[in-house]
């Protein structure tokens, strides 16, 4: 079963954007619930976006520097 990853709420309402920074986990790899996935920051913070599920990412789907918004795609899983 696939699952998508998103952008979470960002716990400031003037903040929807954030910036993929640096990613943890690559295509291929096996990751348990909570492990850290994507850094991302935004003009007041740095952050890790975590996996909501363990499984296998099985697709990026954006890049480092890429710009994104709350409830955007970040990944895929397989679950």
């Amino acid at each position: 079963m696939r699952y998508e990853v998103t952008l979470p709420e960002l716990g400031d309402d003037s903040v929807d954007r954030a910036t993929v920074t640096l990613w943890l986990a690559d295509e291929g790899d096996i990751v348990s619930e909570n492990d850290d996935l994507v850094e991302m920051t935004t003009d007041k913070a740095a952050f890790s976006v975590p996996s909501p599920k363990a499984g296998t990412l099985v697709e990026k789907l954006v890049d480092e520097d890429d710009e994104v918004s709350v409830g955007d795609v970040l990944c895929i899983l397989e679950i």
